[in-house]
């Protein structure tokens, strides 16, 4: 017999002149495991994928790495994956990479209920997301992230996107994951400077929402350096746990004063000026988080102590805090320029999130540039003459 659907409706019309309202709801849920070996982040997703087709987007750099590695478990499982590989970096999360991702998959027979791994850092994670959102109207993704940064931050959530020119993450969407795996394995052969970019965003996080992950970061900095299994492990579990539960709170957005933009009202704009590529976004993010303290010390609101004891833990974990630190100069003029950018993204306030204690933050949307200014200044920021 042939199986078929049978739908019956009757909808009662409407008043004339009645307001009709469209309602759409949405829920996302999806699983985030941490483990220590490729074989268990392949056996996690290989059930993940049950009878689904799978493509793969990576970047060269973890194509050499573990591409073959990946592929060969992938085809024990009886599933052979289609593979585009892009130059790693920041470059490549771009409109253009995007476009020919879709064409890529649009020229293959992957459809709408086949799933996209995204295998890399936070450049993958969010050009593969946002890829997987628009590619039939969305498809199921995979995050398999091989960075610190993107284990503890840009592989989790729903947000994805590419940059243009004119802002960080401008082209964009809300698209959660199938599913995340973060095998701290992979950090082993991260480099040094990411790994110490990664650390910025767990910082980040311990200072808007956590004081018992200060104090875990605090103590195990060195064994984080040193690449200790379990500090890592244990890192990005509680990095998970965290992140999760403030987008939770408010998946979509709706309200933009979020804690979780602590750094990133300066940082952007970092990366935007200096060309998406010199310096890495957790680079960005931990110069970031110098500048609105200082703000945020200077109204009054933190107190020496704790400025003190964050700009001593991001020294000792070889992050950026004045400018120079960083691996490119800035010009004052252009980052104030970059952030009325950010002012129109975020419905034009250009919202800070200003740190009083570990746990606590006092989101304020009327920074004055001259405050801007000075906390740049006083970080190294060449004033022009």
């Amino acid at each position: 017999m042939t199986d078929f659907l049978r739908v019956t409706d009757a909808i009662s019309l409407p008043e004339p002149g009645r307001l009709v309202t469209g309602r759409a709801t949405r829920e996302d849920a999806y699983p985030i495991v941490v483990c220590r070996t490729f074989v268990d982040a392949i056996s996690h997703v290989v059930d993940w994928l049950d009878a689904a087709a799978v493509a793969v987007l990576t970047d060269d750099v973890v194509e050499a790495l573990y591409g073959s590695t990946l592929l060969r478990g992938l085809r024990e499982a009886g599933k052979e994956p289609l593979v585009r590989v892009i130059p790693a970096g920041e470059a490549s999360k771009s409109l253009d990479e995007a476009v020919a991702a879709w064409h890529w998959l649009a020229d293959s027979d992957i459809a709408r209920r086949d799933v996209l791994v995204a295998f890399g850092g936070g450049v993958v994670a969010d050009l593969g997301g946002w890829v997987a959102s628009g590619y039939m109207r969305g498809i199921p993704y995979v995050n398999l992230p091989t960075t610190l940064l993107a284990q503890v931050d840009g592989a989790l959530g729903g947000k994805v996107a590419a940059n243009h020119r004119a802002a960080k993450n401008l082209l964009g969407a809300f698209h959660s994951p199938a599913g995340v795996v973060a095998n701290v394995g992979f950090l082993r052969t991260t480099s040094g400077r990411h790994l110490r970019a990664g650390l910025a965003e767990a910082i980040k996080k311990a200072v808007i929402a956590s004081p018992d992950y200060w104090e875990f970061i605090d103590e195990h900095a060195d064994a984080l350096l040193r690449r200790d299994l379990d500090a890592l492990e244990r890192l990005v579990h509680c990095a998970a746990a965290i992140k999760t539960a403030l987008i939770e709170r408010d998946p979509y957005e709706r309200d933009l004063r979020r804690p979780l933009n602590f750094g990133h009202t300066v940082g952007h704009p970092l990366e935007t000026v200096t060309g998406y590529g010199p310096l890495l976004h957790g680079e960005a993010v931990a110069f970031g988080m110098v500048v609105e303290s200082r703000i945020a010390r200077e109204r009054g609101l933190l107190d020496d102590g704790i400025l003190e004891r964050l700009l001593d833990l991001l020294q000792r974990c070889g992050l950026p805090t004045a400018a120079a630190d960083l691996p490119v100069p800035l010009d004052l003029d252009a980052v104030i320029g970059a952030m009325e950018k950010v002012r129109q993204i975020r419905a034009g306030s250009l919202r800070f999130v200003l740190p009083v204690a570990f746990g606590e933050t006092v989101i304020a949307d009327d920074v004055s540039e001259e405050e801007v200014r000075e906390a740049l200044a006083a970080c190294g920021v060449p004033v022009a003459a």
